[in-house]
C-alpha cells in the first residue's frame, strides 16, 4: 500500500510541475475516452475519443475519433483496420492559430504475451494521412510497446495497475524521417469490474521540440457477443 501510495504522489507532483510551465511546448493536457466491446469470441470493436490543449482545457490543440475492428488470427495475434479523423491546432510566428484536418485509414498488427504478472503488447501500425490546409499526404509507420504491471499480490483483486508505454514513429518517404517518440508513465485506478481511470505523464519528442502532457482517461469495456451466454 505504501508503494501504491508513494506511486500516486509522485504523478501529482508531476502535474504540479507541468501547471508550473507557461511554455506551450511543456503545458499540455491530453484527456481521452476509449472504450472496447466483443462482437465475436475473435473479434473486438475498439473506439476513442481524444482531446488535447495547450492549457488546462480551453486551447484546443487537437481533437480526434477513431475506431478499428480486429480480428485474432492466432493465439495473442490480432491484425486490425480503422480509420481517424483528426482537427490539428497549432501557432503560427506571429501567434495567430492555423487549423488543419486530417483524415487517416490505417492498419495494423498486435501482438500480446506475458512476463510473470505483467502483460506485455506489441502494435505494428501503418497510418495514411490525407492533411489539409495545406493539402499534403504522409505514410508513417508506428511502433508501440506497453506494459501493464500489476500492483496487487496474486489473487487479490485488482485496484491499481501501472502503466509504461513507448511508442516511435518514423515517416517513409521524407528527408527527416524520424517524426516523433513518445513515452507514457502512469497509474489505472479500477472503477469497476470492466471500467477504469487512467493518470499518467507523457512526454513527445519531435524533431527541435518537446512536448509533455497531464493525461487523465477513462476507459471500459462491453460484451456484446450474441451467443455469450451458449
Amino acid at each position: 500500500m505504501k508503494i501504491k501510495l508513494q506511486l500516486t504522489i509522485i504523478i501529482l507532483l508531476g502535474f504540479s510541475r507541468l501547471a508550473d510551465a507557461q511554455s506551450r511546448d511543456n503545458y499540455n493536457m491530453w484527456f481521452q475516452y476509449l472504450m472496447s466491446a466483443k462482437l465475436t469470441d475473435k473479434s473486438t470493436l475498439t473506439a476513442l475519443s481524444q482531446y488535447r490543449s495547450f492549457d488546462m482545457a480551453y486551447d484546443t490543440r487537437l481533437f480526434l475519433v477513431s475506431a478499428y475492428v480486429d480480428y485474432e488470427v492466432a493465439n495473442e495475434v490480432r491484425p486490425a483496420v480503422g480509420a481517424m479523423f483528426l482537427v490539428l491546432d497549432s501557432y503560427r510566428s506571429d501567434n495567430s492559430k492555423k487549423e488543419r484536418y486530417e483524415k487517416r485509414p490505417f492498419q495494423q498488427v498486435s501482438l500480446g504475451g506475458n512476463i510473470g504478472r505483467t502483460s506485455i503488447s506489441h502494435r505494428f501500425r501503418v497510418e495514411e494521412r490525407f492533411i489539409s490546409n495545406p493539402d499534403e499526404f504522409i505514410v508513417r509507420l508506428r511502433y508501440l510497446i506497453s506494459l501493464r504491471i500489476p500492483f496487487n499480490r496474486a489473487g487479490e483483486k485488482e485496484k491499481l495497475y501501472g502503466i509504461l508505454k513507448n511508442e516511435i514513429r518514423m515517416n517513409v518517404v521524407k528527408e527527416d524521417p524520424f517524426d516523433s517518440n513518445r513515452l507514457t508513465a502512469g497509474i489505472g485506478i479500477k472503477t469497476g469490474k470492466n471500467s477504469a481511470i487512467e493518470v499518467a505523464f507523457i512526454n513527445q519528442l519531435e524533431t527541435g521540440s518537446t512536448s509533455n502532457y497531464a493525461y487523465i482517461g477513462y476507459r471500459n469495456s462491453f460484451d456484446w457477443r450474441k451467443n455469450k451466454n451458449k
